[in-house]
């Protein structure tokens, strides 16, 4: 079986400090991944692994069963594998359409083209109205980024992250600085978008992790404890005992309130 993504034994040292202790996963394709763990468990090192910011120390990552490992964070995102980042990273000064335009450029075929006008693209803008349509930004056409909410923003980052039609999306605190009504709405925007995709997100709100993945993985002193249903993940004892604890319960209670 070819999976999305594939990580067989990754390890990561700095020096001698192993921040990756062995981590085996296999992730199928349409599935929606939650990464959790407590601060400096290793979270944030393994998206680096898995977009390509750090190489591996040991180890091999397997994207739609090509083997990524090492490679440049560009060459994979060309391969099909995209990611957002906690802080939201725009084009400030540019419109809700243009930061869009640019991440569907290279996707058609564009690329380094000086020879074709942008407004005569009309594959290039119909593709973009529909990016903005999908993440609700529709109504913002020309504002610029800046000027967006910070919901917005997120929102623009999520719709250039897909821009570029990578099927696995890795979504790094996407709800972050949310009211709850905010974080309520962008996990249906999460959904709508990423169906058909592959998803793996890191999220501190349980709340959002239990509502949106179909399995989580607890990465605990940079060692993967379990990687289940939400439910069995609830329910493990190991789990529980190295960092859900109540927060668990109460976001269970929460749910149902």
């Amino acid at each position: 079986m070819t999976y999305a993504l594939e990580l067989k034994d990754l390890r990561k040292a700095f020096g001698r400090t192993e921040i990756i202790r062995g981590i085996d996963m296999a992730i199928p394709a349409g599935e929606r991944v939650g990464i959790i763990g407590p601060n400096g468990a290793g979270k944030s090192t393994l998206f680096n692994l898995i977009s390509g910011r750090f190489a591996p120390s040991k180890g091999e990552i397997l994207l739609n069963g090509q083997n990524i490992t090492g490679k440049k964070p560009f060459e994979i995102n060309r391969m099909g594998l995209s990611r957002s980042f906690q802080i939201t990273n725009i084009f400030p000064k540019l419109s809700v359409f243009e930061n869009l335009r640019c991440g569907v450029l290279w996707s058609l075929g564009y690329k380094y083209s000086f020879w074709n006008f942008l407004a005569d693209l009309k594959d290039a803008n119909e593709r973009t109205d529909e990016l903005m349509e999908m993440v609700k930004l529709d109504k913002k056409h020309d504002v610029l980024a800046m000027n967006l909410t910070y919901a917005e923003q997120r929102a623009l980052e999520i719709g250039i992250t897909i821009a570029g039609g990578a099927n696995v999306i890795l979504l790094d605190e996407p709800t972050a600085g949310m009211s709850k009504s905010e974080t309520s709405r962008f996990i249906k925007l999460i959904k709508d978008v990423t169906v058909g995709r592959t998803l793996l997100t890191v999220e501190h709100d349980m709340g959002v992790v239990f509502g949106l993945a179909d399995k989580i993985a607890v990465v605990v002193y940079g060692e993967l404890l379990a990687y289940d249903t939400p439910e069995a993940v609830r329910a493990n004892a190991r789990v529980q005992e190295a960092y859900l604890g109540s927060s668990v319960a109460d976001s269970q209670a929460g749910s149902h309130a």
